[in-house]
């Protein structure tokens, strides 16, 4: 059972260390951005992340017809 636990813990730390080498070895070494909103294909069909489109959702409209309340 140790010998089981011992290589897996040995091959998800070589897994995360060849992943994080180009990043370690690099001199300004940084993660991608993958953010939706950063990407220019997803911004040339005018697709944004979901925290953009709600802030956009949410604007007043100022051509929007007042809704009145019938009591």
């Amino acid at each position: 059972m140790w010998k089981t636990f011992l290589t897996v813990v040995l091959l998800l730390l070589g897994a995360v260390a060849l992943l994080s080498a180009n990043i370690l070895l690099k001199k300004n070494g940084k993660f991608p951005n993958i953010h939706v909103g950063k990407n220019p294909a997803m911004r040339k069909h005018k697709i944004g992340c979901v925290e953009s489109q709600d802030a956009q959702a949410q604007k007043s409209n100022p051509l929007a017809v007042s809704e009145k309340s019938s009591n």
